[in-house]
């Protein structure tokens, strides 16, 4: 089990890596605001986890030094949470829908002259993410402006 909260943690890391942060995309897919949140909790939420164990530690005492640890622990596991639900969604398929829409993408940006691997036939959200981070990266605004 620990093997598989592992390789989903360095999955999420890949993906928050590879998805494309254009505001194009917000309206479409969860994506962009839970990777935001993951960032900023990566961030800020060591700092809260301490504050929040010092604080309740200096006002209370060490009588009530569990009920800190169980606080200052729910905050340091808020970033592996969005880690753990970016790794998890990167390994699920498209949806029909979706994939029917990557394929599109997929061939306009061979007609454009990307040079792509093969699409896959069942595609998954880390293809997906690296499909449109290339066709951001390298195709202009006006090509792209037409899929959003």
């Amino acid at each position: 089990m620990a093997d598989t909260i592992t390789s989903m943690v360095k999955d999420g890391q890949q993906y928050m890596q590879t998805w494309p942060m254009q505001r194009q995309l917000f309206s479409m897919f969860p994506e962009g605001r839970v990777i935001t949140a993951t960032k900023l909790s990566i961030k800020v939420m060591p700092a809260f986890a301490v504050l929040s164990v010092a604080l309740m530690i200096n006002l209370k005492g060490y009588e009530i030094l569990p009920q800190a640890l169980a606080i200052g622990a729910f905050f340091l596991s808020l970033p592996l949470q969005g880690l753990i639900w970016l790794g998890h969604r990167s390994n699920q398929f498209l949806p029909p829908t979706l994939n029917s829409w990557y394929l599109d993408i997929h061939h306009k940006m061979q007609l454009q002259g990307c040079a792509l691997q093969s699409p896959k036939a069942k595609p998954n959200y880390k293809e997906l993410a690296r499909l449109l981070k290339t066709a951001f990266d390298e195709l202009d605004k006006a090509f792209t402006k037409t899929w959003f």
